[in-house]
Parts: structure tokens; sequence; C-alpha cells
């Protein structure tokens, strides 16, 4: 092993000797669970002090790759958690301590409303009248239907934007089937179709969202579905535009010799969206399903989402809760209204919709006087590029930042042209400069 990061070593830095040994690692030359020679065996053989290498080890401590075990040594970690689905866990497997952690695709909670006043709303017991009532409250899905971006059919809440997609995938493949995605794209739409045994094909994404272009080569697949990020696309940061979405629906009745895909729609950051809502649903109702989350604009734990589809398909889909979870918290539903209703809640939201949009602007504009070329995103991620990478996290990482890979979002077959990181800019506050010139330097690492 000695040998071996000897020889991937090119530069004798902290950077250059974490990024050789992340080359070995990601490539399985070092496979997980090896101990690694130590500090000074290392710092012997390259010739270099034994910070160097300390702080080498500490930039792939900081990206997740290796972890320190006390006098034991330290070893190369796991590719990810061993719970999590694969793709799902490459996000999840690199989180470990960082001064600042951009890697998150989660909200600030300094940004989220305070829910006590909503608490306080709630029934003094968790009880309901019938297993057989509504499963949604008739007040909150009004509220939802007045601010719904196209007249829907039928609507219900399920457990988050996750939960939606899935249930909307399980209702409509089969093993066998073909979904169209977004590349790059969130991936565990990518677990959920493997899950499903269902074949991806990914078609690129330009600055106004998926290329129409693309998509028409696409449907000659017949595929019977079609993952869309309408806002605040995950990882990009793009919103589409309404003169985007109706050239998608054209494109789609154009196609329709080839089959009727349902359009998925997950419209996870809406609430802090700064685009306005547009929707296939404006001109395909009929084979539109629209999943609004409010995990980004009012707490990832609240895990609701409202869920908006053809009566037939929502039908089904319902039916099918009924024997799991049967419904969503009613509780949950109540402590949701009362947020989206709410003046004190309104403005928070309101207000952080406005700062998350002044903190993209601030770090692209930042991001621009350093070199590198770059627009302000929607949302609270947005999308960097690199020259390298892997290099470009361990360089990161060094510096005390954290960021995700891009590779981790392709959901192309090939290697990508370009290579990019996933930055959650809705969580920099300050030091907008600074952080621009570390991941600037970064990206030319």
């Amino acid at each position: 092993m000695l040998v071996q990061i000897v020889d991937a070593v090119e530069h004798r830095t902290p950077d250059g000797i974490a990024a050789a040994i992340s080359r070995l690692i990601r490539s399985g030359a070092l496979a997980a669970g090896e101990r690694l020679p130590t500090v000074r065996v290392v710092a012997s053989e390259l010739g270099v002090s034994p910070a160097t290498v300390s702080n080498a080890w500490q930039a792939l401590a900081g990206v997740g790759l290796i972890t320190s075990r006390g006098r034991a040594g330290s070893f190369v970690l796991q590719a990810s958690t061993a719970w999590m689905p694969p793709h799902f866990g490459e996000l999840a497997g690199s989180h470990v301590e960082a001064r600042l952690d951009l890697s998150t695709g989660t909200p600030d909670p300094e940004l989220l409303p305070d829910l006590s006043a909503a608490f306080r709303s709630l029934p003094t017991r968790a009880d309901t009248a019938s297993y057989l009532s509504s499963p949604v409250l008739p007040e909150l899905e009004r509220h939802l239907r007045a601010s719904w971006p196209y007249p829907v059919p039928a609507l219900t809440i399920v457990d988050g934007a996750l939960d939606a997609v899935s249930r909307a995938l399980e209702s409509i493949v089969r093993f066998g089937d073909r979904v169209v995605v977004e590349n790059p794209g969130f991936p565990p739409f990518l677990d959920l179709l493997e899950h499903f045994g269902v074949e991806r094909v990914p078609v690129d994404i330009d600055a106004e969202g998926m290329r129409p272009d693309r998509l028409a080569a696409a449907l000659a697949s017949h595929p019977v579905a079609i993952i869309l990020q309408p806002r605040a696309h995950n990882p990009t940061g793009i919103s589409m535009t309404e003169g985007r979405m109706r050239e998608i629906a054209r494109v789609l009745r154009s196609h329709s010799h080839l089959g009727d895909p349902v359009v998925i729609e997950d419209d996870h950051s809406g609430e802090i969206s700064s685009a306005p809502a547009f929707s296939v649903g404006n001109w395909l109702p009929q084979r539109t399903l629209h999943v609004r989350s409010f995990a980004k604009s009012h707490g990832p734990d609240l895990r609701i989402a409202a869920l908006g589809a053809p009566d037939q398909l929502l039908d089904r889909i319902v039916a099918r809760r009924m024997l799991g979870p049967g419904w969503t918290s009613r509780m949950l539903q109540t402590i949701l209204y009362e947020l989206l209703t709410a003046s004190p809640s309104l403005t928070t939201v309101h207000d952080a919709r406005r700062i998350y949009q002044a903190r993209q602007r601030r770090l692209s504009e930042a991001l621009v006087r350093h070199g590198i070329e770059h627009s302000p995103s929607d949302g609270i991620n947005t999308w960097v590029p690199v020259a390298d990478e892997k290099a470009a996290t361990v360089a990161l990482a060094a510096g005390g930042i954290r960021v995700a890979a891009g590779s981790t979002f392709s959901s192309s077959f090939a290697p990508e042209p370009e290579q990019h990181v996933r930055v959650t800019a809705g969580n920099v506050r300050d030091d907008f400069d600074r952080i621009a010139g570390l991941l600037a330097g970064a990206a030319r690492a």
C-alpha cells in the first residue's frame, strides 16, 4: 500500500497527497476497512514533514473517505452508510464534521418558522372520528387548491416529496418499464427506479430545465413516466420558465403516437423559490402529477407534502396508502395549515425566500469576481463547475468546507463532459468573498 500511495502522489502538498489517496480509494485500489500507513511513515517516504501528511489526512477525514481510530491508526471508510440506498448513500456517506458544511442540501434552521403557535392549535388528543374519514383536512385542501399552479383534479397529503414520488411510481411503473429523468438529477430518484426494476432514460438540462429536443429523442424509448423538478432544481438551482414548460407539453402532445407518459413534477422548494410556479398540468392536467413539499420552507422533519393528480391515479395512490400508513397525521396537517395561513409564519417564509435569493446573488457575484463563470441560482443549492471534482472536494475539506461531489447527481451512463460540485449556497450567511475564493481555488485544483 505504501508503494501505491507514493507512486500516486503527483504533488507533495497536503492537497496533492489527499487527492492522490482519494483517487486510490474511489478507484477501489484502497478498499474499505484497510489501515493506512502512519503519518510518519508516509512523510518519510515522500520526503515531507509529518504536518504535511497530517493535514492531508484531516482533509480526507473531512470528506468522509478515512477515519481515525486513535492509536489503532487511520482506516478507509465504507463508501456509504449501510442502511441508506446506494445513490442516496453517496450523499450521506461524507457527513462528518466540518467548519462549514455546504453539502447537505438542507435549509438554514434559523430561517424556518416558529412552530409554537401552530402547536397551540392542535387537539388535546390524537383521536379521529373514523378510520374511513377523508385523509385530507378540508380547510387545508381548500387552501392548497387556491395556490396550485393549475386547476388540479384531485389532491391528497403524503409524508414528504419522496413519499409522493414513490407512491406515484408504484402506481404507474412495472418491472422493465422506462422512466425519463433529468441529468443531472436527484440521486434518490435513481434509487427508486432501481428498486422498482425500472430503466432510467437520462435527458440533459440547460439553463431553463429539461431540453425539449433531448426529451423528444427519449420518447422514442416509450417511457411510462417523466420526472421533473420545475423549481430550484436539485442540484443546479435552475427553475423552469413558462416557455420551457409549454414546449415540453408541446413535445409530449406531438409524440403521443409513442405513448402518453405521466409527468411527475417534484416542486420541493416552492415556498422559498423566487421563481413563479409553472406546471405541465396547465396543458396536460390528465397526465400530470404535481408534488409540493414544505420541507425546505417549513422544516424537513415535518415530513409532509401535497400531491395533486388525475382522479383515477390519485384514487389508486390513496387506496394503497390505506393499506399502509392510512393517512398523514391530521395533527401534522393542522400544523401545516396554521403555518400556511398565520401571519408570523407567512412573514418568516417570505423573509427566508428573500434572504436565500440575496445569498445566492452575493455568492454568485463573488464567484464571478474570482474568475468563475456563474449565474445566481434559485432556492438553496447552486452548481459550480470545477476542473476535477475529487481534487476540488478534498481541497475544500482542507479549508474546512464540505460540498457534494457532482458525479453523485449524474443519471447518465456515460462520463460527464464537465465536472461540478453542488454547494448549498443558502447556508452561506456571511464572508461571501472568502468562501467564493476557496471555491474558486478548489475549482482550479
